[in-house]
């Protein structure tokens, strides 16, 4: 498995942007399924975004982030970004990078189907 720190994360204002970054330890980064999952408060973890290893491959985005945010990856660095433009109030959440070896899994919007987490970063977006 690998370990994830995330970062980035803040206050901001509606219509603002952020980017958030995953650094992930190892030397087998490449080969991990990459997702963003986001938690609001009393609602429950979602998937947002994910990327295979080549970020050329499957990505997905939910449909309520889609067009306004864009994930991609540097293997080179070990990271994987997501960046958030347009943000909206209901974009309010802790943040989360997840991991899993090989391609994206089938159930890929299910929390069960990542290994490994970071340990999650607060966006607050103001209205």
């Amino acid at each position: 498995q690998v370990q994830l720190v995330e970062s980035g994360g803040g206050l901001v204002q509606a219509g603002g942007s952020l980017r958030l970054s995953c650094v992930a330890s190892g030397r087998t980064f490449s080969s991990y399924a990459m997702a963003w999952f986001r938690q609001a408060p009393g609602k429950e973890r979602e998937c947002i975004a994910t990327i295979n290893w080549s970020s050329a491959s499957t990505i997905y985005y939910a449909d309520s982030v889609k067009g306004r945010f864009t994930i991609s990856r540097d293997n080179t660095k070990n990271t994987v970004y997501l960046q958030m433009n347009n943000l909206k109030p209901e974009d309010t959440a802790v943040y989360y990078c997840a991991a899993v070896f090989g391609p994206i899994p089938p159930n890929y919007i299910s929390t069960y189907a990542w290994s490994s987490w970071g340990q999650g970063t607060q966006v607050t977006v103001s209205s």
